[in-house]
């Protein structure tokens, strides 16, 4: 009998000259990209449908702030350095309402328009304690509340007894105004039993962020990768977060950034030579870019690659620098610490000859500089 020979990948000039007709690619066309190592081309296409999408002419970033309320989690994580666990008498905290209160005033002072508030999966606290704080917060400042990742909802959620919308429903109310992407890592759930066992699965991840959005609240999405998951499991969380836009348009940014890995037992299973490379970094959102096409905005993670490369990804399909990030303490935990200010963004889009434009959580503009 004679052997079938199995059908050749299309060239990634023809992937990508479809993409820019406006066809959607496939799962074989982004896993092509990606092996391609064309990062050339693919970034020129990214660039151009970036441009069709959003105001080519600017770039967008927020002055916000990271404020993780606590580090105490039962979740232990092999990727996060960041976490402790309950009893810790030496680094566990749980950050009292004075102090939240004080780090709110210092983002306003300076023309912070939000905060992102996440923290572990504390195994004392409640939806009663998220609705008073938020509450509380409300009350005293006119700031954005993007604030609890999916696994934290279905955390408290849990530890209250309540459904996820119940529990959505009742922080909503509070005043939560927008949930972060984060604790999505790899939507796949092979990927997910070998780094967060106890963690959030794909299925809950994307039902917390279904709900949500169901009950009006802007959503973003994010990806942690470059560990134990492959090319094409990469694709297969893009996907997942494509379907589910698709269905609910809920998503109002996508961002990736690579494992660190500093300080956590992943490093230890994840070999350095196999570590993504900046150039594997542009790539991947260069195609993140190119395959979802119904996500409007890309962020570039300067916050782990780096200003130099964060400016850089500005060209490879990205419109959004993110945030100056006044505090961070998750991804420093890891062994990467960067810093900027607002000036220091201003200088960075200027160079690249487009115009800064300060937005809040919603991508409103606040400010053309």
């Amino acid at each position: 009998m004679t052997a079938v020979a199995a059908p050749e990948r299309e060239s990634v000039r023809t992937i990508l000259d479809r993409a820019l007709e406006g066809e959607r690619i496939s799962d074989e066309d982004a896993v092509a990209l990606l092996e391609s190592r064309d990062l050339v081309a693919v970034g020129r296409a990214a660039e151009e449908l970036r441009a069709r999408r959003t105001d080519p002419d600017a770039i967008t970033f927020i002055v916000d702030r990271n404020l993780n309320y606590t580090n105490i989690c039962v979740t232990d994580c092999d990727f996060c350095a960041f976490y402790r666990r309950p009893g810790d008498r030496s680094e566990a905290y749980l950050l009292p309402k004075p102090v939240i209160f004080k780090k709110i005033e210092e983002t306003l002072a300076i023309g912070g328009t939000g905060v992102l508030m996440q923290g572990g999966h504390h195994p004392d606290l409640g939806v009663d304690y998220y609705v008073d704080l938020f509450s509380s917060i409300k009350a005293r400042y006119p700031i954005h509340l993007h604030a609890l990742s999916p696994p934290e909802v279905e955390h408290i959620a849990r530890r209250s007894r309540l459904t996820v919308p119940e529990t959505l429903t009742q922080l909503r109310d509070a005043g939560l105004d927008s949930l972060p992407g984060g604790g999505g890592e790899v939507l796949v759930d092979r990927v997910r039993r070998i780094i967060a066992p106890k963690k959030t699965t794909t299925a809950a991840w994307l039902n917390v962020m279904r709900h949500a959005q169901r009950l009006g609240m802007s959503t973003t999405a994010t990806m942690m990768y470059g560990h134990v998951e492959t090319v094409p499991e990469r694709v297969e969380h893009m996907r997942r977060i494509r379907e589910l836009q698709d269905e609910t348009r809920g998503f109002r940014s996508f961002t990736s950034w690579t494992f660190q890995s500093d300080g956590n037992r992943l490093s230890k299973i994840v070999p350095r030579e196999s570590m993504p490379t900046s150039f594997d970094y542009l790539l991947t959102q260069a195609v993140s870019r190119i395959y979802l096409d119904n996500v409007d905005h890309i962020q570039s993670s300067w916050v782990t690659q780096g200003m130099k490369i964060g400016q850089v990804a500005l060209r490879f399909g990205a419109d959004d620098l993110g945030s100056v990030m006044i505090e961070e303490n998750v991804v420093s935990a890891a062994g990467t610490t960067y810093r900027a200010t607002t000036d220091d963004f201003v200088r960075v889009i200027r160079a690249l000859g487009k115009t800064p434009v300060q937005r809040d959580t919603l991508y409103r503009v606040v400010k053309t500089f």
